[in-house]
């Protein structure tokens, strides 16, 4: 059953993001996402879904927040970066601090949703993180980032 619902997920494709926190002695943690999805809209509030046992998730959980980097199409390069688990991945990216939530990637999102855990679900072998959208900042008006058919993609040119 595995393969034959890894094939079907495959054939959604989604946005791409990186999940950012602080834990809570300032260090920044990231991971690439693509199980983003909104839930409310009032109380403003989406949900994502990260690996259990992942240090990122567990530093989002301590410090009770975290940001949402929906990545632009030019910056495949960094999607690749937080998901290979380089240790000097912040090192690597140009980012900054937020009043809450985790660092914004100041180049390489379109869009950025700074939240606080609202609360979560653990399912199977990943925790569902419900976060309440306190401020949206858009960096920039390049096109999304997606991801399916195990590949990246851009947004299709409007006709």
């Amino acid at each position: 059953m595995k393969p034959a619902f890894r094939d079907l997920m495959a054939g959604f494709p989604t946005g791409v993001a990186v999940l950012t926190t602080f834990d809570l002695d300032d260090s920044p943690w990231g991971m690439t996402i693509s199980s983003v999805c909104s839930v409310s809209m009032d109380p403003p509030t989406l949900l994502v879904c990260v690996r259990n046992g992942s240090p990122t998730l567990e530093a989002l959980l301590r410090k009770g927040s975290f940001t949402v980097n929906l990545l632009h199409h030019a910056a495949r390069p960094v999607a690749e970066l937080f998901c290979s688990g380089d240790p000097d991945r912040f090192s690597r990216v140009s980012w900054e601090r937020p009043a809450l939530g985790g660092p914004h990637l100041v180049f390489d999102a379109h869009a950025v949703a700074d939240c606080v855990v609202s609360q979560t679900q653990e399912v199977g072998t990943h925790v569902v993180v419900f976060g309440e959208v306190r401020e949206v900042t858009h960096r920039s008006a390049l096109e999304p980032l997606l991801y399916g058919k195990r590949q990246y993609a851009a947004w299709p040119a409007s006709a």
